[in-house]
């Protein structure tokens, strides 16, 4: 039976609608309507009993899987974890540039060896779920959709073909502070979101999934070191072009 939306006199002002999905979700995690172990609804049913679009949907995710509430599993849907201690390494707020910029060097250290591992433990279901969570990251773009969320489970797989969950639990904590372009203004998205530097950092991507896949580990993780190292890059120069820009009109 599909789940009633929730009542509008319960949506605050002050809520985005992926904030009323997380609420609903967890409500019914509390109430024990979904239990530890039971399989999310799928995004269609989520969106048709909420009302909502499957950006909404997968922002919404993303933010249960950061909370530690749920896993997805490629290929198979999102799954409810069971409670966790409170044993999180304690992060800022990604909320400067400066920050933005040395979140990426943490995730330079922390993924760069989770690819070496991946590369290493890998198993073909695994390399499957990988090339799914590749091809997502591209149909978003193609549908003109922000293809963060499916650029965190790409990075989330190579996470968890090591099969070390403490890395999986160190991205999953870090959520969408990952992907730096969520944490700018729009003229620095858009910079970012051009075709031929989005048509850059799918290469990069396939260049990292291919070296897992071949089971490389020397070449996988060169792979996402250059990665994560051109989008340091990357959004370091969009930042300067946008000052650069901010300067030049206020002039």
């Amino acid at each position: 039976m599909p789940t009633p939306n929730p009542p509008a006199t319960l949506v605050r002002r002050t809520q985005s609608l992926a904030d009323v999905v997380v609420d609903h979700i967890k409500g019914r995690i509390a109430s024990e309507s979904l239990r530890v172990g039971d399989k999310l609804p799928t995004e269609s049913a989520l969106m048709e009993a909420l009302g909502v679009s499957r950006t909404v949907i997968r922002e919404a995710i993303s933010r249960l899987q950061a909370k530690g509430l749920i896993e997805t599993r490629h290929g198979i849907g999102s799954f409810v974890l069971p409670p966790r201690t409170d044993n999180s390494i304690p992060l800022g707020d990604a909320s400067t540039m400066h920050d933005i910029l040395s979140m990426l060097e943490l995730r330079v250290a922390i993924e760069t060896e989770c690819a070496g591992l991946a590369a290493q433990r890998i198993s073909p279901a695994e390399i499957d779920a990988l090339r799914m969570a590749l091809e997502a990251i591209e149909q978003d773009q193609a549908d003109g959709n922000d293809s963060a969320t499916s650029d965190l489970q790409f990075h989330l797989s190579i996470a968890r073909a090591t099969g070390n969950e403490h890395f999986v639990g160190a991205l999953a904590q870090l959520g969408k502070t990952l992907i730096p372009r969520t944490r700018m203004g729009l003229e620095q998205v858009g910079y970012l979101n051009a075709p031929e530097l989005r048509a850059t950092v799918n290469r990069e991507h396939h260049s990292v999934f291919e070296a897992i896949a071949r089971k490389d580990p020397e070449a996988a993780r060169a792979a996402m070191r250059m990665h994560l190292s051109n989008s340091r890059e990357r959004l370091r120069r969009a930042h300067e072009a946008a000052g650069t820009q901010a300067a030049a009109t206020a002039g």
